[in-house]
């Protein structure tokens, strides 16, 4: 397989080009991660999926800008990130990326509200800039009574919530997630995926997803499978016009044409739901 996987917007927040990895030298040398070229357009999600081994931490680390790539080039909004002089890095990921961690990674003896606004203050915003920018995003997250909570006496999913809020409070062209599932149950974690397309959508953020949880593959606008550093197939994504389902193509329930555009649905119940606002001349 060709292992380029590219966005049909030609104006991709990011883009990946024969990205190769290797640890060592000689004899040693190990090949992490082989080649590997993406691109993914502004409100798109992508999931990344693979063993354990297989080089996905490698590769979300190289996008993010906290390892630089052998070979190959790594450009967010156009401009070349992979060149940049390591003095550049902290502020590039600092002001354009947006992280989330399994772990949460929110600091103990800080509330939930100052555990958002540290962020906006190490980019620049005025102490009470900060805190009010911080209070809205996490009340817009559904925490607006645990603003003063510290961390032990959140819930999972709540912490989680204080980490996508500060991922976002300084507005990043992109969004990496590294197993943002893997401390949370089945319902929490499809609850926080649900929270992540949508902001996706509605803010118009780029995100990549890592992980090897099989069950938030319905949120992703596509799925790319990695192995021995490589991109193995592709799952192309639709979304259920209806519902709103993210759905596999090959695996929807039924499909409709209309205007020379086909429609996915995830069950025959939502399409003819669809036809009913949608009559055939």
């Amino acid at each position: 397989m060709n292992n380029e996987t590219q966005s049909v917007n030609n104006k991709a927040t990011l883009r990946v080009e024969r990205v190769t990895k290797r640890y060592g030298a000689g004899t040693t040398e190990v090949t992490a991660v082989h080649e590997v070229s993406l691109s993914v357009a502004p409100g798109e999600i992508v999931l990344i999926m693979g063993p354990s081994g297989s080089g996905k931490t490698t590769l979300l680390s190289m996008l993010g800008a906290l390892l630089k790539p052998s070979e190959g080039t790594i450009q967010l909004n156009g401009d070349v990130i992979s060149a940049l002089a390591e003095n550049r890095l902290p502020d590039i990921r600092l002001r354009q990326f947006g992280f989330i961690f399994q772990d949460f990674n929110l600091l103990s003896a800080l509330t939930a509200l100052e555990n958002v606004a540290i962020v906006a203050e190490l980019a620049g915003i005025k102490g009470n800039a900060a805190r009010q920018k911080a209070a809205s995003l996490l009340t817009d997250l559904g925490l607006g009574g645990r603003l003063n909570f510290l961390p032990e006496k959140l819930s999972g999913g709540e912490k989680q919530r204080v980490a996508i809020a500060r991922a976002l409070i300084n507005d990043p062209a992109l969004i990496l997630a590294d197993e943002p599932t893997a401390n949370l149950d089945s319902k929490i974690g499809h609850e926080i995926m649900r929270l992540l397309r949508r902001i996706a959508k509605d803010q118009n953020r780029s995100v990549v997803i890592v992980s090897h949880d099989q069950r938030i593959k319905d949120i992703a606008d596509r799925v790319l499978w990695l192995e021995d550093g490589e991109f193995k197939e592709m799952t192309v994504m639709a979304t259920d016009p209806v519902c709103g389902m993210a759905i596999e193509q090959t695996k929807a329930a039924a499909t409709l044409e209309v205007g020379g555009v086909t429609y996915y649905f995830c069950s025959r119940g939502c399409r003819t739901e669809f036809e009913s606002g949608h009559p055939q001349k």
